[in-house]
């Protein structure tokens, strides 16, 4: 009994059922203009679906009356958007009758099955129905009493019932079309491309400074040489100063998402990458050839990010070893080769999410990565194209 009535304790069961009667108000101004040519009102309908304005209208009085809430474009189950295609006009056009036909029967029975229960009540006392109502039990008899709640709990059900129709109608009709789930798709995809590349900002960027400031702080205890930890305190503060740069970036392309993106460190920022590293107690063998200031903005970008993974992975893996760094530009692609010895009794580097970051990038610029070990060395190489 509780489960049959809860319909009733929404607020929606009662906002479709004012939607509803509205759509009987155009027929009843037709009628005051003409009432024997009552078919007109339904064309001229039809013709005002026509209009692309029009399935806005519908679209925003049914989103705010039938789904009980305001539009959100990620969620968006009907669309307050002008018709695009002649397939959204004519989808328009049958929602306008639907609803036209629905309306008028659900506002009927809305008059007419409480006159009724009215009727049933009088002619039980031994009064007469009214002319007007549509429905009459004949007759008067003390046992139209018990009746009288059949026709309001009738009304309740078609009040309810017809709500779920008309609610599925119009997302079936005023729902978005394969073109536009498909736009709003590709924009869910951008949004959690951005949300990934974000990520991977922030796992790259605070990941090398903590590194790094672990790395610094663990030599300076073990060497117990005072000019040592003031060039160890010295990078931990570079290091740590730079991440707090990036931070501050992503958050500010967190709260104004539409902001061009700025200020993110490329390839010919790599020098405070390698002197960080070799701060951090490895020897570090750069190679860069080629002009690295004539590489793509994003292209130099992802290839900084792809170093900076790297160097981490060396120091935070394998600690102070040799590492051999080869940057250069070879015709329409950037190449990046990052190796080091594997140290015995430790892993190799980047067994958490750094790899995967790398190969993402990588392939994100329709370019290759490859990571693992080869010939004693763990090596990270990244080939991506330039155009």
């Amino acid at each position: 009994m509780v489960r049959l009535l809860r319909p009733f304790r929404r607020a929606v069961t009662y906002t479709r059922w004012l939607h509803l009667f509205i759509a009987v108000a155009w027929p009843v101004m037709w009628y005051l203009i003409d009432h024997t040519r009552m078919y007109l009102a339904a064309v001229l309908l039809a013709l005002a679906g026509l209009v692309p304005a029009m399935r806005t209208v519908e679209g925003v009085q049914a989103t705010a009356l039938l789904l009980g809430r305001r539009y959100d474009a990620r969620d968006a189950e009907i669309v307050p958007a002008p018709s695009s295609t002649w397939a959204d006009r004519g989808r328009t056009v049958v929602w306008l009758e639907c609803r036209l036909f629905l309306g008028g029967a659900v506002a009927f029975l809305t008059v007419h099955l409480p006159m009724l229960a009215v009727d049933l009540a009088n002619t039980a006392r031994g009064g007469g129905a009214d002319p007007a109502t549509f429905v009459r039990v004949p007759g008067q008899h003390w046992w139209h009493a018990l009746l009288v709640p059949v026709p309001l709990l009738v009304l309740g059900a078609v009040v309810v019932l017809a709500g779920e129709l008309v609610t599925a109608l119009a997302r079936r009709l005023l729902g978005p079309s394969p073109a536009e789930r498909l736009a709003a798709l590709e924009a869910r995809t951008d949004r959690l491309l951005e949300r990934n590349r974000i990520a991977r900002e922030l796992h790259d960027s605070i990941g090398h400074a903590l590194t790094v400031a672990v790395v610094q702080a663990g030599a300076a205890r073990a060497a117990g040489d005072p000019a040592f930890t003031d060039r160890a305190l010295d990078a931990i503060e570079e290091t740590g100063r730079a991440a707090l740069e990036d931070l501050e970036r992503v958050l500010g392309i967190l709260r104004e998402p539409d902001k061009p993106v700025g200020g993110r460190p490329t390839l010919v920022d790599a020098g405070r990458l390698l002197e960080s590293a070799r701060a951090s107690g490895a020897t570090v063998d750069a190679e860069v050839s080629g002009a690295l200031d004539t590489v793509p903005g994003p292209v130099s970008r992802e290839g900084y990010r792809i170093l900076q993974e790297s160097l981490t992975n060396a120091l935070r893996h394998a600690g102070g070893v040799p590492v051999r760094v080869r940057v250069g530009v070879a015709g329409a692609t950037l190449l990046l080769e990052i190796r080091n010895p594997l140290t015995d009794g430790l892993p190799g580097p980047g067994r958490g999410s750094g790899l995967r970051g790398i190969r993402e990038r990588a392939a994100l610029l329709g370019g290759r990565a490859w990571t693992g070990p080869d010939e004693g060395d763990w090596r990270v190489r990244a080939e991506l194209p330039l155009g």
